[in-house]
């Protein structure tokens, strides 16, 4: 459905725009229209549909992300931007939008409103981390809510969309819509937390990859705003603050220092809140085996940060 949908006789559009949807990916989005769908009715007709609708909206915007940050490799193959410039990913990553659009527009009213909305939360999210927190805004909140906006709002949507096409009843929407928002949450924070403490097999990239290119994540933004006196928070907060860790010697340094800084623990206890909310969430649902699936990764994300 996500090829048929973004089909075009346009060759050049028909190529870019399969391109990432052909890398593959982990279809997290999707599996929780999926996961949702079985507390109602999973053999709907609607369902699939309403999976291409959110990850064309996911795909959408990583063509647009990967301009930004002027990425040359995404899933393991080269970029939109790097293989055909900006311009054409810039508009490819607007096609998709529309065509997601279309599509939910087959689905009716309801799931155009939120469709469209939602795509104006991930917008002001990228926005937002795109200025960086205001003068005197508390940069942890800013950056939580960054994360909730551009990450947890389609996730969100993802599992409202599943329980919505499959008929289940108004109550339960709106927790499978709570869960879906603070497990989109966790997970982006779990990565955070992965960067610096797995090895490069669990992680898929090398450790530290964000320390390098001087991007705030949650640890990082704990141990700025730490007022620890002892030795080590204090040699860590020095090279944290001059910016980008590129020289390899600091960068082992600072990775060795977070790894073992009062910074991370609390960064995992942030990732654990989060995914105690999203069971909570759960709570208020009939017991059947996805809600099981669903207990199971609040447990999985709390894992893996260790």
């Amino acid at each position: 459905m996500l090829r048929d949908t973004v089909a075009s006789e346009d060759r050049l559009v028909a190529e870019a725009a399969t391109h990432l949807a052909d890398a593959g990916g982990k279809r997290f989005r999707p599996l929780l229209v999926a996961v949702g769908a079985h507390f109602g009715d999973p053999d709907s007709p609607l369902v699939v549909p309403a999976a291409a609708v959110v990850e064309l909206t996911h795909l959408g915007t990583l063509y647009h992300d990967d301009v930004m940050d002027e990425a040359e490799v995404r899933r393991g193959a080269p970029s939109a931007n790097s293989r055909w410039g900006n311009s054409i990913a810039i508009l490819i990553g607007d096609y998709l939008f529309a065509r997601a659009a279309d599509l939910a527009a087959e689905l009716g009213l309801e799931a155009v409103r939120i469709q469209s909305r939602t795509f104006a939360r991930l917008v002001h999210g990228q926005i937002a981390e795109t200025l960086g927190p205001a003068e005197g805004e508390d940069k942890v909140e800013h950056y939580l809510n960054v994360i909730a906006e551009k990450t947890g709002s389609l996730i969100a949507t993802s599992a409202l969309f599943g329980g919505m096409f499959s008929g289940v009843a108004p109550p339960h929407l709106d927790a499978l819509r709570a869960y879906g928002e603070t497990i989109g949450t966790a997970f982006q924070l779990s990565d955070d937390l992965l960067d610096i403490a797995s090895d490069s097999e669990q992680s898929g990239k090398m450790p530290g990859t964000d320390l390098r290119e001087g991007i705030p994540t949650l640890p990082v933004l704990y141990a700025l705003a730490s007022d620890d006196h002892d030795a080590a928070s204090v040699r860590l907060r020095e090279i944290l603050a001059a910016g980008p860790v590129t020289d390899d010697a600091l960068h082992a340094e600072a990775l060795g220092l977070l790894r073992e800084s009062p910074a991370m623990k609390l960064a995992r206890e942030t990732v654990r809140s989060y995914a105690e909310r999203s069971r909570s969430a759960l709570s208020g649902l009939p017991e059947v085996p996805a809600r099981r699936a669903m207990e199971s990764l609040c447990d999985y994300i709390a894992d893996r940060t260790g």
